[in-house]
C-alpha cells in the first residue's frame, strides 16, 4: 500500500488574484551625486523598518505641530557615540519636550562638559583598580546630587544647573545644561551600585534615592501628557523600559487621558523588556510601537535629519 499525496488535486489560484506584501513602488530607487536628503530620504524603500521610520517620523511631527509630547529616552551610549548635539537641537526646536536618562548618561554627559571626552578603558581600569575612580566626576557629580537633595530639587535639575553655573568649558554639548537652560525636563533614574560616582565616599544614598524618586514623578508628569505624542527609547535595556512602564501606569490610575500614542525603541538588538515595556504592553489600547534595529550613531543623524526636515 501507498502512503503518498496526490498533487494533482491541489486548487492553484492566479498570481494576479493573490494579495503581495511587496510592489516595486516601494522600492528603492538610486540617488543622483550630491543630492539633496529629502531625495536620499524619499529613495528608501517603503518596505519593513524604511516604512516603519516613515511613520515615525510622521508622528513626531505631527506631535511637534500639534504641540504635543515628544520624550527621549536614553542610555548613556548616545552621548559616547557622540550624538548630544542633535538631541540637544531637536531639544532648542520644541521637538523633544522631556529628556529621561539612566545614571550613566549624567557622568559622560558631565564628563563631556568638563574636558570634552569621556568613556574610560574599563578593560584596563579594572585589572588595578583604578576603573570609575576619577575624583573631578564623582566630585561634581556627587556634590550637585546632595546640594539638590538639599533643596527638594531631582537629580536632573541640580546636575544640569551646576553644569550652567559653573560655566563648565563644553556645556554646550551637555543635554542637562540643555535642559535647564530651556526649562526642559530631564530626569535621571538610578540604580544604586550601577554607577561609578556611587563607589566614592561623597555618595549619599539618601540623596541620591531621593533625588531619583523626585525625578521619577517629574518623568509621570511627562508621560501623564502623552496622549497623541511619542515616546522613544534610545538603548537602555532595563533601567528606562521600567521606569516608563511604571510611569504609564501611575498616570492611568491618576486617571489621565493616555490611550493612543507612539512608542519606538532603537537598538542594536532586540531586548525583550524594550519590546515588552516600550513597544506592547502600553500602547495595548491604541497607538502604535516601532522597534528599530541599527547602532545609534547611524540610526540617531537619520532620525535627527529626517524630523528637521518634516517639521
Amino acid at each position: 500500500m501507498k502512503h503518498t499525496i496526490d498533487f494533482t488535486k491541489i486548487k492553484t489560484i492566479s498570481l494576479d488574484a493573490r494579495k503581495c506584501k511587496v510592489s516595486i513602488k516601494d522600492f528603492a530607487r538610486p540617488t543622483k551625486k550630491r543630492g539633496s536628503f529629502e531625495n536620499f530620504y524619499k529613495s528608501m524603500p517603503d518596505i519593513l523598518a524604511g516604512r516603519n521610520l516613515r511613520s515615525l517620523v510622521d508622528a513626531v511631527a505631527d506631535a511637534y505641530k500639534k504641540d504635543k509630547m515628544v520624550i527621549f529616552m536614553m542610555g548613556a551610549h548616545v552621548i559616547k557615540c557622540g550624538l548630544s548635539g542633535l538631541i540637544i537641537d531637536l531639544m532648542k526646536k520644541g521637538v523633544v519636550k522631556t529628556i529621561a536618562l539612566n545614571g550613566a548618561g549624567i557622568i559622560h554627559d558631565t564628563e563631556i562638559a568638563l574636558i570634552g571626552r569621556t568613556s574610560e578603558d574599563v578593560g584596563e581600569g579594572i585589572t588595578d583598580g583604578s576603573f570609575g575612580m576619577s575624583a573631578e566626576t564623582a566630585s561634581f557629580i556627587n556634590e550637585a546630587i546632595n546640594s539638590g537633595f538639599s533643596k527638594g530639587i531631582g537629580i536632573g535639575q541640580a546636575v544640569g544647573g551646576r553644569i550652567v553655573k559653573e560655566k563648565l568649558p563644553f556645556a554646550a554639548m551637555s543635554i542637562l545644561a540643555a535642559g535647564f537652560k530651556l526649562n526642559i525636563p530631564v530626569t535621571v533614574h538610578v540604580a544604586i551600585g550601577t554607577d561609578i560616582v556611587h563607589q566614592h565616599p561623597s555618595a549619599n544614598g539618601e540623596a541620591i534615592g531621593e533625588g531619583s524618586l523626585l525625578d521619577f514623578r517629574n518623568f509621570i508628569y511627562s508621560v501623564s501628557a502623552l496622549e497623541g505624542g511619542v515616546a522613544i527609547n534610545f538603548g537602555s535595556a532595563v533601567i528606562l523600559p521600567e521606569v516608563f512602564l511604571k510611569a504609564v501606569t501611575v498616570s492611568r490610575n491618576l486617571g489621565f487621558k493616555l490611550k493612543v500614542f507612539t512608542t519606538a525603541n532603537f537598538d542594536m538588538i532586540s531586548h525583550y523588556r524594550p519590546y515588552q515595556n516600550i513597544l506592547s504592553r502600553p500602547t495595548s489600547t491604541g497607538g502604535k510601537g516601532y522597534n528599530m534595529i541599527g547602532h545609534h550613531e547611524i540610526m540617531i543623524p537619520i532620525l535627527h535629519r529626517a524630523i528637521i526636515e518634516k517639521i
